[in-house]
């Protein structure tokens, strides 16, 4: 389960996620999407988090697609 907070690991990145880098988890919008840091100033974009993994959709007028996917980042639990 995300949530607001969590770190997504960029495992494929495009124009605005690079991958390697971690980004932080922002505010949910529903059930589906919720918005992702960039890390540029306070810009962000929406994360679709379905069946076929965690991404962020772009396209543009000339149909062009440049999808970045995420994994969420498991933190050790020392309880």
């Amino acid at each position: 389960m995300i949530k607001t907070g969590d770190e997504l690991l960029c495992t494929d990145g495009n124009d605005c996620y690079v991958a390697g880098t971690t980004y932080i988890v922002g505010k949910f919008v529903s059930g589906e999407y919720f918005e992702l840091l960039t890390g540029c100033n306070d810009d962000r974009w929406y994360v679709t988090m379905d069946d076929e993994g965690i991404r962020v959709c772009f396209n543009s007028i000339r149909n062009d697609y440049c999808d970045a996917w995420f994994t969420k980042v498991e933190k050790p639990n020392y309880a």
